[in-house]
Order: C-alpha cells, then sequence, then structure tokens
C-alpha cells in the first residue's frame, strides 16, 4: 500500500461529491424551467438529474483475489468513481393550473420540472458533509505524513 494511497481514495471522494453538488446546483437553477429539451417537435419541462457512483475496482479480478486470499486483497480500495449522470425518469412532472403561461396546454395546465426543492437540499446538505468529512480524512491523513517527516530529524 502506498503512503499516498489515502489521500488518493480521499481526492477521488472529494471530487465525487463535489460532481454531486454541481448537479444538484443544476436541479435547483432549473426548479420552474419548462422547456428543458424538445422531444418530437414539442418541449418538455427539465428532468431532475442525479449522480450515480461505485466503487473504483469492482472488476473481476479484483473479486477473485480478494476471495483467493492474496497479499494485496487487504487494501482499502481504489476510491470511487462516477458512472454516469442520469435523469429521474421515475419522479412525474407537476401539473400546475396557469391558462396565461406560454406553455399551457389547451385546458390550461402548465407541466412543472419534477425537481423538489426541498429533497434537493437534504441531498445538497448530504453532499456537503460527505465533502466536508474527506476533507478531515484528507487534513489527518496530511498530519499524520508530516508528523512521520518530523520523527526522521
Amino acid at each position: 500500500m502506498s503512503m499516498f494511497q489515502s489521500m488518493n481514495i480521499t481526492s477521488t471522494a472529494l471530487t465525487s461529491q463535489r460532481l454531486r453538488m454541481d448537479v444538484i446546483s443544476s436541479n435547483m437553477a432549473h426548479v420552474d424551467t419548462t422547456r428543458g429539451k424538445m422531444v418530437d417537435g414539442e418541449w418538455q419541462p427539465y428532468k431532475r438529474k442525479m449522480v450515480v457512483m461505485q466503487p473504483k475496482n469492482n472488476s473481476f479480478s479484483s473479486f477473485l483475489q480478494m476471495a483467493m486470499g492474496s497479499k494485496d486483497s487487504h487494501t482499502v480500495g481504489d476510491g470511487v468513481k462516477v458512472t454516469k449522470i442520469i435523469e429521474d425518469e421515475n419522479t412525474p412532472f407537476k401539473s400546475v393550473y396557469d391558462p396565461l403561461h406560454p406553455d399551457a396546454n389547451a385546458e390550461g395546465y402548465v407541466d412543472l420540472p419534477n425537481v423538489d426543492p426541498l429533497r434537493e437540499m437534504v441531498d445538497l446538505m448530504s453532499a456537503t458533509r460527505s465533502y466536508e468529512a474527506n476533507v478531515t480524512a484528507f487534513n489527518a491523513s496530511k498530519a499524520m505524513m508530516m508528523k512521520a517527516l518530523e520523527i526522521g530529524k
């Protein structure tokens, strides 16, 4: 295990959580966007986006080595990576009666994005706390390395 592996693992988590915060901020910015993208000649509201993360090293060979008990199987891991950013297809759009809105249908209803500001704020708080925890872990690793260097004086 490398001396800097803990910092490398923590840095992958910091990068992933930062991207998660950016996506949440984008969702909040588009909470009222009724023209997200064009589908079949008609505008659809913005769809909430979510970040999908997974362990960085989840290959078959890593699981096989761990099961066989090789000396490399005792490592902590390689961190996390963002695999994709997906749109929330399960949550329906909100329909609001506003006949004066330019995007209102024949009955006077406007489809608004499926972004729930309360849910986004909770997700943002979670991502922020995760980011802060990883900064603390990074600083602890850095402090331990500095103490190790002081021992060598």
